[in-house]
């Protein structure tokens, strides 16, 4: 007897060893357009797993052989379950059916309901389009990037801009991504719009920390925006009509269910608005100001396992000014351009690759004319990328990537020339910088147990400044150039290379908490050079060079995330602490033409930053009434040796106090209102502390740097958004925003003004403080079909 309890025993074990494991894999997709649905949730019940399908819809999963409830959740989607028997592996494609209205009956859900206390991310946010169109938007116009300003840890860089700083970042140090391909200047109208088109874009995610082995070259944030496919089953149209723009969006199916295509248009009027309003006669007859986007996307699936993609993006801002009386004139166009080729392809159920090229081009032109002098000005960046990127899917405890990227930059730092009517003045011609960027990772997302789960990866990243390119050596007493070094074109100027590991960690205390933290060391090759306090177009792109190290960023971060009633409400608390080193800034004093015959790095100084701060996010996900909370107490400190007598002074995207209410509420099927209310701490700014004369000239001793604070920012936005009478063909909204309600006069700069006589005692002198938007009334007709 106990012979057969053993062998039954042994049995046992075996049999338990050796279960005949399935694969169940597909694509998750939109039944209504066809379009994959990324980061959906496909919950299997009896495991208490999730598995998460990929950027491109696609899923994985191993388990034993049985019969498992599947549960799917998404966006705005009906929440579907199914039963299935696994007993070998099998292709399961999931088309979700989205929900047009909102009824009682239906269950809604804004995203993966247990991924804020299960997942190893910190740092990430998730936003849908959906959720983006539904808050208050700036003059009609709904921006993607204002939208992300609203999360704790993200900062607004000004009064009505859509830049922003991440967790004590510069502008330079966010990667802005738009189907793969690096944006390089993210922003319209001297940043009061960004570039993207609501209509065009499927959704986003936002890394602060903790970003994945498969991102990297900046410290500070990753910003991954998609656009949508196209709609493979008909053909539909959107638009929209505001004050200042229009839009309108066409995509259908060029072969139902295998191919489709999307072409979004949009483009500001404020230049034919403004024309009836200048007589022909006027000094100012021929001044504009306009910018368009234009967003194409097309993809053709072969087979289940092969799938391509061609997109684009193409923009500009054209600002022309024009004083006959003065005879001066002003042209300043500038833009970005973007393609990106895709090629999926499933090597088994389990192993998917995705190969990528890319282009992406940022150029600014500035051309002036006054009498019979011209001046011209042109930089920019152009680059050729390619990348390939695999994921495996060994069982579902693991989630690898693997892959190599390689991109080849040119950089047009500055490009001067003058000339005073037929003489041409010798001011440098052009300069263009060339350098090869290369990078190898993996990473792997792996539950330990079913309490600890790790994300790991490591990347090994190498940059290569190459010539031609003359170097401009400086007599360190006079500061003059005495020397030059000319390099050959592909010659080797500066090589730079090293690893960049990160690891995120998530420890489950409760069903529905966790504890989580992370470290990450990133380096940044390439740098953003600024002479102003705010984003401009005018600011250049450089390499690193030999005088020039990369950037290098370490951040350590720690978090608390529980849910509560059902997953109804997230919380968490995030605490970072950040160090960065070889940070850019100009020296003391440098002027743009200082660039001329000589190295634009030559005016560069050198020096380190920290910031380190806590914050705190409460969001609603479901239900009629939704939206989010979310506040920051954070620091932000620079030291340069050569900056502020090498003493520390708080950096200009240093925010004490930044809190942020995003809320939305939907009364009747008809209504939706929509609420957003910030309060952030003032701006550092350097002021003069006194005066004295100078040959009767009124000279200014200024203060340390950023020694001052501005006003405190604070905004009230609301909207209401109607819903017209629906046809099975045709649907319309009308959208009322009011942006500033209670007509705040918030800070965007402050000078210095002076009025009197100082030899008779009525001099005075006073800090004057510019605002831009009173309270702005805007009205958008929405409309599909």
């Amino acid at each position: 007897m106990k012979s057969l309890f053993l062998i039954a025993t042994f049995i046992g074990f075996s049999l338990g060893i050796f279960a005949q494991k399935a694969t169940v894999s597909g694509y998750v997709t939109d039944k209504n357009t066809g379009e994959n649905l990324f980061n959906c949730g496909i919950f299997i019940k009896e495991l208490n797993k999730t598995a998460y399908t990929n950027d491109y819809g696609f899923y994985s999963f191993t388990i034993d052989t049985g019969s498992y409830t599947l549960r799917i959740a998404y966006a705005m989607m009906r929440t579907y379950e199914m039963k299935v028997h696994v007993t070998r592996d099998v292709r399961l494609n999931i088309p979700m059916i989205p929900v047009e209205t909102m009824i009682d009956e239906v269950t809604v859900t804004t995203e993966k309901a247990d991924k804020n206390t299960k997942s190893t991310d910190l740092g990430k946010v998730e936003l849908t389009i959906e959720k983006v169109k539904s808050l208050p938007a700036f003059l009609g116009e709904v921006d993607v990037l204002k939208t992300i300003q609203l999360l704790p840890g993200v900062l607004a860089a000004g009064e009505g801009n859509s830049g922003f700083y991440v967790r004590g970042g510069g502008p330079d140090q966010n990667l802005v991504l738009l189907d793969e391909a690096p944006v390089y200047n993210a922003s319209h109208l001297f940043g009061f719009f960004s570039v993207f088109n609501a209509d065009a874009v499927s959704g986003l995610d936002l890394y602060k920390g903790s970003m994945p082995a498969q991102y990297g070259g900046r410290l500070a944030s990753v910003l991954d925006i998609s656009m949508k496919e196209g709609n493979n089953q008909k053909v539909k149209v959107d638009g929209g009509i505001g004050l200042i723009s229009s839009r309108l969006t066409v995509q259908g199916p060029i072969k139902k269910d295998t191919s489709a295509f999307i072409i979004s248009a949009r483009r500001t009027y404020i230049d034919v608005l403004m024309k009836p309003f200048i007589k022909k006669d006027s000094p100012f007859a021929g001044s504009a100001y306009y910018f368009y986007d234009l967003n194409a996307k097309v993809n053709y699936k072969f087979t289940d396992k092969d799938r391509i993609f061609l997109s684009g993006y193409f923009g500009k801002d054209v600002f022309n000014l024009n004083n006959v009386q003065d005879d001066f004139a002003m042209k300043i166009p500038w833009g970005n351009a973007t393609g990106t080729a895709r090629w999926n392809h499933l090597f088994s159920d389990k192993l998917f690759m995705n190969v990528t090229g890319l282009f992406s081009k940022y150029d600014f032109k500035f051309e002036g004319s006054q009498d019979q002098f011209k001046f011209g000005l042109k930089s920019g960046i152009m680059d050729y990328s390619g990348k390939v990127d695999f994921q495996y899917f060994p069982s579902l405890r693991h989630n690898i990537r693997f892959g190599a990227y390689y991109v080849h930059h040119r950089f047009i730092p500055s490009s001067a020339s003058a000339s005073s009517g037929e003489t041409e003045f010798d001011v440098g011609g052009t300069v263009k910088l060339f350098a090869h960027e290369a990078a190898v990772y993996v990473g792997d997302d792996f539950d330990i147990t079913d309490m600890l789960r790790i994300n790991v990866g490591v990347r090994y990243s190498f940059f290569n400044h190459i010539g031609p390119f003359t170097r401009y050596v400086k007599d360190p007493t006079t500061g003059k150039n005495s020397d030059t070094l000319n390099y050959a074109k592909g010659e080797s100027v500066a090589l730079y290379h090293g690893p960049e590991p990160r690891i995120s960690i998530r420890y489950s205390l409760t069903q529905n908490a966790s504890l989580k933290a992370g470290f990450t060391r990133n380096l940044q090759f390439i740098h953003l050079a600024s002479l102003s306090t705010v984003s401009l177009p005018t600011d250049v792109w450089i390499p690193s060079t030999d005088r020039v190290k990369p950037q290098l960023g370490y951040q350590y971060s720690v978090g608390y995330f529980q849910n509560f009633k059902d997953n109804t409400y997230e919380t968490s608390v995030e605490l970072y602490y950040k160090e960065m080193k070889n940070q850019v800034e100009y020296r003391e004093g440098a002027l743009p033409d200082d660039d001329v015959k000589d190295n634009i790095d030559n005016n560069f100084v050198f020096g380190k930053g920290w910031s380190y701060g806590a914050e705190f996010f409460v969001k609603k996900r479901t239900g009629k009434f939704n939206g989010w909370v979310g506040y920051t107490l954070a620091w932000t400190k620079r030291q340069f040796p050569d900056i502020n007598f090498g003493e520390v002074y708080y950096a200009k995207y240093d925010r004490r106090h930044d809190l942020s209410v995003a809320l939305s509420y939907d009364p009747t099927k008809k209504v939706s209102l929509g609420l957003v209310f910030i309060y952030a701490t003032g701006n550092a700014i350097t002021l003069p502390v006194s005066w004295y004369l100078i040959d009767n000239r009124i000279t200014y001793e200024y203060g340390q740097r950023n020694s001052l604070r501005m006003r405190p920012y604070h905004r009230l936005d609301l909207s209401v958004t109607l819903k017209g009478k629906e046809t099975k063909k045709f649907k319309s909204s009308w959208n009322f925003s009011i942006y500033n309600v209670y007509s705040r006069l918030n800070p965007y700069f402050i000078y210095i003004d002076s009025d009197g006589d100082p030899y008779d005692g009525s001099l005075t002198i006073k800090a004057k403080q510019v605002s831009l938007f009173p309270i702005l009334p805007s009205v958008t007709w929405n409309f599909n079909f």
